[in-house]
């Protein structure tokens, strides 16, 4: 008979509990959710006022047997999940299919995994919150809801195998949106132009003084002419402006900035960020990761007070009460903090002590004083001008908490002079000019999203809550409406005029613009669906909707509305759009015509095939009789709204022969999977690098031979007596092919020294390790 059985989620998260509990505790995990709606059917009756219809997964019903089981012999159960909405429907799903007993079955919660919060949750133990619990299920009816009424449109109307999901796409509209404007935007050029005086300071040492003029000229004749007057003006300064100034330090983490700042400084990917935390919450290392509160405790306080004092002394130490202002903010436990502050440090991977870092430095900076900062504005007059030439500076007179961080931002590296130390100056002092350039620079387009900067505009519009972010992130990269990539820049011109020493020079650049790293980019795919689920359900890819529905998950939580009476006010008119879309709709595949090829007279065309963007040339007549058109995969970073008909037609350079080889043409191609050679009958995939518009014969014979090695190595034995049975060398080790398919070889046998009587025993006796041939 156990005397206590507590039942969490996660082995890690159970492992740690288990050192605060004494000896009459047995602490479990249920591996997560141990039931969801069914996944053969829609899994919910809306004849029955929207019911879910819960099923326990495949994987998890040796758990369930075991908990059953554990749990009848228990005094008493405590379900100790999650204190979110998520965690709330786990301990509430264990007790339904537990069948457990109100009278021996008590809640628990607690925001971080320390001895002290344990106890005092076994002290304070609660029932199930309903409310939190309908809050969770509606979220996941609603979803289940579009998802399965408005895929199957998307297959009929669209390309089979689509997916639409609530969230995911609206993220994936503002994706799409940002690359139309980017496409859109007309670049301009102007002239900056900047000076370098020098001043001569009272002990006769000379520095350099650096100014922007605060006028930027949109041509070059325009910064000709000013250069022109400034051979013989004088410069003068006009006024010497110094201001007090202080930075403050950025509020504790909640999940949303944590995602943000670890993407900044760390390159973490948003579900990289969660796993991570993840690990260090269950090992007891820091609070909650999901939240949206920027909340600390008294005693976090306290302790990051001490621990500052001990460090840098009492001036560094300045107490902040925080308080959550983000649209919607459901969590009521604190900002992602160490539970520790002492601790500074922490045993792990190299990811997780960078990220403890992180959030250590993030907590002790909250509760430091401000940085405190003197900036001098310089202005500079023309003698035969009115432009002005402007000067700042910025001193740091106290650091602060910049002694410990600095929150990064997702800002584009801009083009604003640097703060620089001003010499002393007043006004009236004469200036030596020393030289003045004016550069071309251009106007930049808006930067596309990376994760994090698509995590904060979420939170801005209220779409997704601290639990949704990094899995919304992730679907539609898997669905491949979007990806993220590095793609390379392209070289620009420019063009500096320099006077000095009386004579104006002029220089041509070259840079590097454009490039993207790490950034999020919408696929074809991901632009069709998007156009054709605005035109056709504009309810859920509207913004203030998709914001509108999470907030009524929140009143739903807190006992404000019934959850099966908001899904039906949105079920009712949404399955009508549904109906109408099957029937009247038309068909997109996001077709655009380009022109006619000049060689052929052929329409060029492009639009969604069966396995992706293509481009078409010529028609299929009506009859299916004639030529038939010819095809082409669409390059990678090609988009159907932006390629041009030049581009299209490059395409049908192939297939094109590179010549011949063991007296056998060689030819390179492009198919489904990708860009190809063919030689003999065989095909060969080219290189990453490889371009299949340039590749020569040379490359192409260099990678026959690659494969014929690779291939060679591949085989083990050939049996003559038998030659449809073959050891191979597969990715996983030895293993036998006979007849298509494929068989294991058992461990510590030597697959050199097999007989063919040793495989065919192997074949006949095994027939449960046999394994499908996987298809290409």
């Amino acid at each position: 008979m156990l005397e206590n059985l507590v039942i969490v989620e996660s082995p890690a998260k159970a492992k740690t509990i288990e050192k605060f509990l004494g000896k009459d505790f047995t602490v479990t995990s249920s591996m997560g959710h141990i039931r969801d709606l069914e996944k053969k059917d829609f899994g919910i009756d809306i004849k029955k006022n929207y019911l879910p219809k819960y099923v326990v997964s495949a994987d998890k019903k040796k758990i369930v047997a075991d908990l059953k089981k554990m749990a009848a012999e228990a005094k008493m159960v405590w379900l100790a999940s999650d204190e979110d909405r998520e965690g709330e429907a786990i301990a509430w799903h264990l007790k339904e299919v537990l069948k457990l007993n109100s009278a021996n079955t008590k809640r628990i919660v607690f925001h971080e995994i320390t001895k002290d919060a344990i106890i005092k949750a076994v002290e304070n133990p609660r029932d199930i919150d309903i409310n939190l619990v309908n809050a969770q299920q509606a979220r996941r009816v609603l979803d289940r809801i579009v998802g399965f009424e408005v895929s199957p449109v998307l297959w009929k109307k669209v390309k089979p195998s689509l997916s639409a999901g609530r969230v995911q796409s609206v993220a994936v509209r503002l994706i799409v949106e940002r690359e139309r404007e980017i496409t859109n935007f007309k670049t301009e050029s102007f002239y900056r132009v900047v000076g370098i005086f020098s001043v001569t300071e009272k002990d006769g040492k000379t520095t350099e003084l650096k100014a922007e003029l605060s006028t930027r000229f949109l041509t070059r004749e325009e910064a000709e002419k000013f250069l022109e007057r400034c051979k013989t003006a004088e410069f003068t300064v006009e006024d010497v402006v110094k201001k007090p100034g202080k930075r403050t330090p950025a509020k504790p983490f909640t999940t949303s900035t944590l995602q943000q700042e670890a993407s900044r400084k760390l390159g973490f990917s948003v579900s990289q960020t969660m796993s991570v935390a993840q690990r260090l919450y269950e090992s007891g290392k820091i609070t909650y990761m999901r939240t949206d509160s920027v909340n600390l405790s008294s005693l976090a306080i306290n302790t990051a007070k001490q621990k500052i004092e001990e460090l840098h002394g009492p001036d560094y130490v300045q107490i902040r009460k925080y308080k959550t202002t983000s649209k919607g903010a459901q969590e009521a436990h604190e900002a992602i903090r160490p539970t520790y502050m002492a601790q500074e440090t922490i045993d792990g991977t190299s990811q997780e002590q960078r990220l403890y870092e992180l959030i250590w430095k993030r907590t002790i900076a909250s509760q430091m004083a401000d940085a405190i900062l003197e900036k001098t504005q310089v202005t500079i007059g023309i003698s035969n001008d009115q432009e002005k030439f402007i000067a700042t500076g910025e001193v740091l007179i106290f650091d602060g908490f910049l002694k410990v961080y600095m929150e990064s931002t997702d800002d584009e590296k801009g083009e604003n002079g640097s703060d620089e130390i001003i010499p002393p100056l007043k006004a009236n002092d004469k200036l030596q000019m020393n030289l003045i350039t004016a550069t071309r620079r251009f106007t930049q387009k808006p930067p596309r999203y990376t994760e994090a900067s698509l995590v904060k505009r979420l939170e801005e519009l209220g779409i997704g809550r601290p639990s949704t972010y990094a899995p919304t992130i992730t679907t539609i990269q898997n669905r491949n409406y979007v990806v993220k990539e590095d793609r390379p820049g392209i070289e620009r011109s420019f063009d500096i005029l320099t006077l000095k020493n009386g004579k104006i020079t002029e220089k041509n650049n070259i840079e590097i613009t454009g490039v993207e790293k790490g950034k999020l980019f919408p696929t074809d795919i991901g632009m069709v669906v998007t156009d054709y689920l605005s035109e056709n359900f504009e309810q859920i890819m509207d913004y203030n909707f998709t914001a509108k529905v999470e907030e009524e998950f929140d009143e739903i939580a807190e006992g404000k509305r019934v959850w099966n009476e908001v899904i039906d006010e949105f079920y009712q008119p949404f399955h009508l759009k549904v109906e109408n879309a099957l029937q009247n709709s038309e068909r997109s595949k996001g077709e655009r015509i380009l022109g006619i090829d000049p060689a052929t007279g052929k329409q060029v065309s492009v639009k969604i095939g069966r396995f992706g963007p293509i481009a078409q040339l010529g028609e299929a007549s009506a009859d299916g009789e004639g030529e038939k058109p010819q095809f082409s995969s669409l390059k990678s970073g090609q988009l159907l709204e932006s390629i041009t008909l030049e581009e299209a037609l490059e395409l049908f350079k192939l297939p094109r022969e590179l010549g011949e080889f063991e007296n056998k043409k060689v030819v390179v191609g492009t198919g489904r999977f990708g860009p190809y050679i063919r030689h003999d009958n065989k095909f060969i995939s080219l290189g990453k690098t490889d371009d299949p518009y340039t590749v020569d014969l040379a490359r192409a014979v260099e990678l026959i031979h690659a494969k014929r090695d690779k291939d060679e190595k591949a085989v083990i034995r050939i049996f003559d007596e038998n030659p449809e049975v073959k050891i191979l060398n597969g990715r996983w080790g030895p293993y036998i092919s006979y007849k298509k398919q494929n068989y294991k070889i058992p461990k510590k046998t030597e697959a050199e020294k097999l007989t063919l009587e040793d495989c065919m025993k192997i074949i006949g006796q095994a027939p449960e390790t046999k394994t499908k041939k996987t298809k290409k």
